[in-house]
């Protein structure tokens, strides 16, 4: 209920922005983003919160911010004589068409990466521009008039984050694969020790025998020197 109620919001947000009621649409998309989080503290401290709720509700918010973003889009191609003071460029409407185009894709992307890295299991929440600065970034140029300046920053800082948060979930394979190739490779030096010490051992009980037969052929020969033969014989065979 209260998340169809805030995609209402939104869709009268961005009507209200469309007819060029810019510091009303700036309230308006504070007070739409606010109820966005109210509603899912709401639905936590309820202990009414599910996965199909949580899926829904973020599904939602991405419609909100689309959708508020074509207000604004609306607006720019109604007024294609548009001039800010402090704009420094040109054709100011191509700029503003193209930062909303850029913004929208940017924002999309920072929550396409966050959705795919806990799909994968990977925590990620870095970034610069999470969702309510983005909605405080966005009101607050509409309040002040500089809309197209907010873009500017929407449309920079929405894509960095999304960088950003490729390189963590990057960062965060390299730092699991490390760590399952590490006890693969201590287990391979453990049993190249192993067969090391056991070919020592084989060649410390040669070294033994081969001590004790010499005894024994020292002692034949002091005592009976007709079995020096069948001890060498003996011999032959243990060295072999």
């Amino acid at each position: 209920m209260l998340t169809g109620i805030g995609l209402l919001l939104s869709i009268i947000t961005a009507i209200v922005i469309a007819q060029g009621f810019l510091m009303i649409g700036g309230w308006l998309v504070l007070f739409a983003g606010i109820f966005d989080m109210f509603d899912g503290a709401m639905a936590r401290i309820r202990n009414s919160a599910t996965t199909f709720g949580a899926f829904l509700d973020s599904t939602i918010d991405r419609y909100s911010e689309s959708i508020i973003l074509l207000g604004f889009l609306a607006y720019a191609l109604q007024n294609p004589g548009m001039r800010d003071m402090f704009w420094p460029f040109a054709n100011e409407q191509s700029w503003l068409i193209t930062l909303i185009f850029v913004s929208a894709v940017g924002s999309l992307m920072v929550s396409y990466t966050k959705a795919r890295a806990e799909g994968l299991g990977i925590e990620c929440k870095v970034g610069l521009l999470a969702r309510p600065e983005r909605v405080i970034l966005l009101a607050l140029g509409l309040l002040t008039n500089t809309g197209i300046w907010a873009l500017v920053l929407l449309a920079v800082l929405s894509n960095v984050t999304a960088v950003e948060r490729m390189l963590a979930v990057r960062r965060s394979v390299s730092r699991a694969s490390q760590a399952e190739t590490a006890p693969s490779s201590l287990s391979q030096s453990h049993g190249s020790n192993d067969t090391g010490t056991y070919k020592q051992r084989n060649l410390t009980n040669q070294a033994t025998l081969n001590e004790g037969a010499e005894e024994i052929v020292h002692f034949e020969r002091r005592s009976s020197p007709s079995r020096l033969s069948s001890i060498d014989e003996g011999i032959s065979k243990i060295d072999s």
